[in-house]
C-alpha cells in the first residue's frame, strides 16, 4: 500500500544557493511534521549529500519533496533527479569509501544509513534518481476505545 500524498514541492538543483534552499526546505518541512531534532539533522544531512551529488556528478537537476500520510504516521519522501552521465557501477558506488570527487566516499552509503527507505535508479547516459523516505518517530499509539 502506498501512503497518500499530502503535498509535493519541486526545487531546482543548479547552484550552491539551490543546495542551501534544499537544506532549508527539508529542515522546515521535517520540523513542521514533528520530526525531532536528531531526525531533522539526519534527513537534512542525507538531502545535502544527495543534492550535492546531483549538482556535482549529475550536472544539476531537481528535488521533489513529498509529504506523506499513512494513518497517523507522517513522513517525507525526497526524490533527487539528474540527467547526468549516470552511475556505471551502482554496487561499487554504494560502498563506503568509493569516491569519484575526492571526498570521503560516504555520500550514497551514508545517506542510506540516515533514512528508513532508500532507492537508487541509475542508467549510464540517462541520469540518476535517488529516493529517500523517513517517517516521524515517537508518535503516540493510536487511541482505541473511550477514555
Amino acid at each position: 500500500m502506498h501512503a497518500p500524498i499530502i503535498s509535493t514541492t519541486r526545487l531546482p538543483i543548479g547552484s550552491d544557493a539551490d543546495l542551501a534552499r534544499v537544506r532549508q526546505q527539508v529542515r522546515q518541512s521535517a520540523a513542521d511534521l514533528g520530526f525531532n531534532l536528531v531526525q531533522q539533522t539526519k534527513l537534512v544531512t542525507a538531502a545535502s549529500e544527495l543534492a550535492r551529488n546531483a549538482l556535482v556528478h549529475g550536472g544539476g537537476g531537481h528535488m521533489e519533496l513529498t509529504v506523506l500520510a499513512e494513518g497517523p504516521r507522517r513522513g517525507l519522501r525526497l526524490t533527487f533527479v539528474d540527467t547526468g552521465p549516470g552511475i556505471r557501477d551502482v554496487e561499487l558506488a554504494m560502498t563506503d569509501g568509493c569516491t569519484t570527487g575526492g571526498g570521503l566516499g560516504m555520500g550514497l552509503s551514508g545517506s542510506k544509513r540516515l533514512v528508513k527507505e532508500f532507492t537508487l535508479d541509475s542508467r549510464p547516459g540517462q541520469g540518476t534518481t535517488v529516493t529517500v523516505t523517513d517517517w516521524v518517530s515517537g508518535l503516540p499509539a493510536p487511541r482505541t476505545g473511550a477514555s
